[in-house]
């Protein structure tokens, strides 16, 4: 055997044991081609913009906490516009088969009536609270403050600044922080122990609207994609990442969303004055067949639903509109029936439930203000006179500041309330 041909005899011995290995695997199973009758593949989740898949096993966590008679009331008169509620919702005699998904569904058993145990939930409803001192009918009792918008240099991207030539701007998130402000130390003088969601004019949240291209681009709503980024950043974003501090670090009993209501102004730099002001609360609930049908909202509404909220928000509602009205006479907002996007709350017609991405996702009642009208023609007026003690002539009265006024009205209205439903402490 010569050196030359000995690299041969290796060649070949290796391809026999390479050859042996192979008759030895089993057949590889070939990919089945998609056939007529196989099942197509499922369709992406419906969610909401920027929203995540809902954990719907935690819906268990509710089973027996609602009867049947107080589950239909509160769907068909409080969190839906329309009977196609009942397109994801099966209501038998025992318990609710609701679809979470398209061929997935979970069963929420009944309490017979009377019988409903206590939902699982981190707040605590007025009569919940211990008695109380005569002088703090707010002691122990956990509050958010949430100032509306953001305010600041985002003003005008948010769409909630305008300024008439000559006068000062007007910038509503700059508003709402004056107005928290000024009524956190009213509500702790109460007794209450008071957090702010914001305390500054810039975004809680760490996204920006350059990372959100990509959402823009696939979102329903189409247009332009920096206008529709900028859009997810302060609609979306921002409220969701309030929405994980309210609920997963300071767990309030209530939170108070402040705003200043507007009617449309045109052009911000030459917007036109409204001839009157009005106000209203609004409470969630008026659920849209559009939103009912985004799994996301859909565990969203049963959430607040079974946590009961809806009472509590009714109750403290009812009293601070009642605050609002003694102290300033403002008439009450109309919604329009034929919008189907809200519903009115026991007759009051200062009261209205609406699905908002705030009262939605905060897991506590809501307390949600929406008094004024800042580019009414009173009220404008009221806000480039300032913030000021006591009382000053401003168009044509003499008025507290328009910003004391808001946190007075919201503080007697909160203090009359728990002081109804508070037992007090013995002397």
């Amino acid at each position: 055997m010569t050196p030359r041909t000995l690299p041969l005899w290796i060649v070949a011995i290796l391809g026999l044991i390479a050859a042996l290995v192979w008759l030895k695997q089993p057949p590889a199973t070939p990919r089945p081609t998609p056939g007529k009758g196989d099942p197509p593949p499922a369709p992406p989740p419906a969610l909401s913009d920027l929203a995540t898949s809902p954990d719907w096993q935690a819906i268990n966590d509710f089973q027996s906490t609602i009867s049947r008679g107080d589950f239909l009331r509160q769907m068909d008169g409080v969190f839906t516009v329309s009977p196609e509620w009942r397109n994801w919702f099966e209501v038998g005699p025992q318990d609710v088969k609701i679809v979470t998904s398209p061929g997935n569904h979970l069963r929420l058993r009944f309490s017979p009536e009377g019988l409903e145990s206590t939902p699982p939930r981190y707040w605590r409803p007025a009569t919940a609270l211990p008695p109380a001192p005569a002088d703090r009918p707010l002691d122990g009792l956990r509050i958010a403050i949430d100032p509306g918008h953001i305010g600041g240099r985002w003003g005008k991207m948010e769409e909630r600044w305008f300024q008439i030539p000559g006068s000062q701007a007007v910038q509503e998130g700059d508003m709402t922080l004056k107005v928290a402000q000024l009524l956190k130390p009213r509500l702790e003088r109460l007794g209450a122990t008071v957090t702010m969601v914001r305390d500054q004019t810039e975004p809680v949240t760490g996204i920006r609207p350059e990372m959100l291209q990509e959402e823009a681009r696939h979102s329903a709503a189409g247009g332009d994609i920096a206008k529709l980024a900028e859009r997810l950043f302060y609609r979306t974003a921002e409220i969701r990442a309030r929405a994980t501090l309210v609920n997963e670090t300071i767990q309030p009993d209530i939170v108070l969303c402040l705003h200043f209501n507007a009617d449309a102004w045109g052009d911000p730099g030459n917007p036109t004055l409204a001839p009157s002001n009005h106000f209203h609360m609004i409470l969630n609930g008026g659920y849209t067949d559009d939103e009912v049908a985004l799994e996301d909202q859909r565990h969203d509404l049963l959430i607040k639903l079974l946590e009961g909220v809806h009472a509590e928000e009714t109750g403290l509602a009812t009293s601070v509109a009642a605050a609002f009205v003694e102290k300033t006479s403002i008439p009450p907002y109309l919604y329009r029936t034929e919008a189907k996007n809200s519903r009115n709350v026991d007759g009051n017609p200062y009261l209205w439930a609406r699905n908002l991405l705030a009262n939605r996702l905060y897991r506590c009642p809501v307390v949600y203000f929406e008094p004024y009208v800042m580019n009414s023609i009173e009220d404008h007026t009221r806000i480039q006179a300032g913030d000021y003690e006591g009382l000053q002539e401003v168009a044509g009265k003499l008025r507290p500041s328009i910003f004391r006024e808001y946190a007075d009205s919201a503080a007697l209205g909160l203090e009359r309330y728990y002081r109804a439903k508070r037992a007090k402490e013995a002397p």
